[in-house]
């Protein structure tokens, strides 16, 4: 907790500062402390988190079942696989091509000897989808934002972001020396006052780092009002569009195209661990802008470069978003249809994208019910203390094209058995 009461929580949850509190430990007073809270806390640690799935990212999935250690099927609600694309046939197809003509890898950085016609072909394609000139590809969607951030900036800029702003943002304001202001969450008057202060350089430049969907709670940044406040006060703004790509606009473009403001951003960072599938990430922009961060950032200049495999899945990603829009359709009628179900249920959510926080009461023990999920073959994400405050622990849905009314309908009966199990209010964890 921040002395102004805002919460540093969820994607930008740094472990260390609640297990140490402040202690300065040694190394192996660290891991020690760690392992006691592991045994003592998270014994069921297994069963909760880093299943062990042994299937494609489908609607429907095989996992090993910690306790039995059998298999058994689950319906998948924690996948940002919205679209279906990791395992889609016309993808799969152009992988095992690209196999054949490519093989598996480059064992290279872009600029040696890892850049192929693949990766030039990725690079128009996303240049076109969201609107710029030009496209820089990282190996992560973790490498894109701080080779965006320690690339672009320096001791002179200021860059204002959103407090719920992602941990790969928050590190490369880390790593280097422009001034990070934090704003509250989605507040333009806290944003417009960052805005009208003080520059720590009369040649300094102000950047604005929001989300498109931010992903703890699937709630957007209101681009139509962020790009005209950014353009008064001559900012550049950076929009990290990750959970938008693919799934947000008429076109699948992003939230940019969502709220009507495509090719009005400056920056645009996204990536391919979402609705595409698989792993990456890219920065689109100006030329210049490109230009310059192809040698100034370090990231990509230092990692090795994405594999053909990997560019032609997300290439044939490309192809079905263009040819198969009723994908995304779907994915908003299923969000609408588990809204509704909800809504009956008692829960107050509206989702304008694929993402459902479900926030539980501050009196019930969130670990349990996760059991409960886990157990009725529900495969949803817990979000619990320390990474959000106890009164904000939710269960984070994600809404797939590949979901059947059926499917949701057995997530609402779940829900509803275990919100009105009276013996989940008995305690909170620890």
């Amino acid at each position: 907790m921040l002395a102004n009461g805002q919460y540093e929580g969820g994607e930008s949850f740094d472990p260390r500062q609640v297990f140490l509190m402040g202690r300065a430990v040694s190394f192996r007073e660290r891991v020690d402390l760690f392992s006691r809270l592991l045994g003592e806390q998270f014994g069921d640690y297994q069963s909760l988190y880093m299943r062990l799935v042994t299937s494609p990212a489908g609607r429907e999935v095989e996992v090993i079942d910690s306790a039995t250690g059998k298999t058994r099927k689950m319906l998948m609600f924690g996948s940002n696989n919205y679209l279906g694309l990791a395992n889609h046939p016309h993808v799969i197809e152009r992988v095992r091509n690209a196999i054949r003509e490519y093989g598996v890898g480059l064992s290279g950085p872009p600029l040696l000897n890892g850049y192929t016609r693949l990766h030039r072909e990725l690079e128009e394609r996303l240049s076109a989808l969201k609107h710029a000139e030009e496209t820089l590809i990282f190996s992560t969607g973790y490498s894109a934002n701080v080779g965006l951030i320690t690339g672009l900036t320096s001791q002179n800029d200021v860059v204002i972001y959103d407090r719920y702003s992602h941990a790969s943002l928050r590190d490369g304001l880390k790593m280097n020396a422009a001034k990070a202001v934090p704003c509250r969450h989605n507040d333009l008057e806290d944003l417009r006052a960052a805005l009208q202060a003080p520059r720590p350089a009369p040649s300094g430049d102000a950047f604005v780092c929001v989300e498109g969907v931010y992903s703890m709670d699937g709630d957007l940044a209101p681009l139509d009002e962020i790009v005209p406040l950014c353009k008064e006060h001559g900012a550049t703004l950076i929009v990290d569009d990750a959970h938008g790509t693919g799934v947000m606009g008429e076109s699948g473009s992003g939230t940019a195209e969502h709220f009507g403001v495509d090719g009005a951003v400056d920056i645009t960072m996204g990536t391919f661990s979402k609705a595409l599938g698989v792993v990456g990430g890219f920065v689109s922009a100006s030329k210049p802008i490109i230009n310059y961060l192809r040698l100034f950032a370090r990231s990509y200049v230092f990692s090795a470069s994405l594999p053909p495999v990997v560019v032609a899945a997300v290439l044939a990603g490309l192809d079905v978003i263009e040819r198969e829009p009723w994908l995304r359709g779907q994915v908003r009628d299923n969000i609408g249809y588990a809204t509704e179900g909800l809504r009956r249920l008692g829960f107050e959510v509206d989702p304008p994208a694929a993402i459902i926080a479900l926030r539980v009461p501050a009196s019930m023990n969130i670990r349990e019910a996760a059991r409960r999920f886990n157990q009725a073959g529900i495969f949803v994400n817990c979000v619990e203390y320390p990474a959000v405050p106890i009164g904000e622990q939710r269960f984070r849905i994600s809404m797939m094209a590949t979901h059947t009314k059926a499917d949701i309908d057995r997530l609402l009966e779940c829900t509803a058995e275990i919100w009105s199990g009276a013996d989940l209010l008995a305690s909170t964890c620890p």
